[in-house]
């Protein structure tokens, strides 16, 4: 018999996005307390936004910050203790994000337990729950081998690489990024620059960070 020969992959399609934001359905909240109750009842795509997708927005200017309830509770609530707790968050650790809002509401009620008093902000304070809406459009950049992925990776614009890197993993299978769910295709000839994919410690970069990780790890590899 012939030795099998390796599939040939579809051509992978880059492709860019957008969000549009809208209010997430649920009440402000201006305490620790309130914003445990709204979390708790929150749609899903609420969590997912304020860890995620802010990433991609104009306002995201915090480095030291990840997501949108540490950044309100250390510039809003002024609690540094629980901004830290809530910084160390990586949603992407979690099976769902039902996990992680059960998380959260962990952290919310082992701190209000240490609290004496609990702090409340005005409404110009308030944390606005919001969700999003992401809108896909082409590139027109293909790849049609695995070589491929590094020499147009320079031209992916940094909302490419959340689209394919991150937002994907809510649309893959096993929760992997697009690139590595593309290499499957012949999984044993790309073992090697899947493994260094999945190395990379992704979602504490900002996403110019993220394109120089990943331009460093394909071409560390020889792709």
């Amino acid at each position: 018999m012939a030795d099998e020969q390796p599939a040939v992959p579809q051509a992978f399609q880059v492709k860019d996005c957008t969000i549009i934001r809208r209010m997430g359905g649920v009440d402000p909240a201006v305490t620790l307390r309130e914003l445990r109750e709204r979390v708790k009842l929150c749609p899903i795509d609420c969590l997912y936004y304020h860890f995620c997708e802010t990433l991609i927005t104009p306002t995201f200017d915090d480095p030291e910050f990840r997501n949108d309830f540490a950044i309100w509770a250390a510039n809003s609530l002024r609690d540094y203790v629980l901004a830290e707790r809530l910084a160390i968050i990586n949603p992407y650790a979690f099976t769902d994000f039902e996990q992680l809002r059960a998380r959260l509401v962990e952290i919310f009620d082992e701190r209000l337990s240490e609290m004496s008093y609990i702090p409340s902000v005005g409404m110009d304070e308030a944390f606005m729950f919001q969700q999003a809406a992401t809108v896909v459009f082409e590139t027109g950049i293909e790849l049609h081998e695995p070589a491929d992925l590094a020499r147009r990776l320079p031209e992916m614009s940094s909302s490419s690489i959340y689209y394919h890197f991150l937002e994907a993993r809510r649309r893959t299978p096993d929760r992997v990024d697009d690139f590595t769910f593309w290499l499957q295709f012949c999984e044993s000839c790309n073992r090697t620059l899947i493994d260094a994919l999945a190395a990379i410690d992704f979602y504490f970069l900002s996403l110019p960070e993220l394109k120089t990780a990943l331009t460093e790890t394909l071409a560390g590899i020889g792709q």
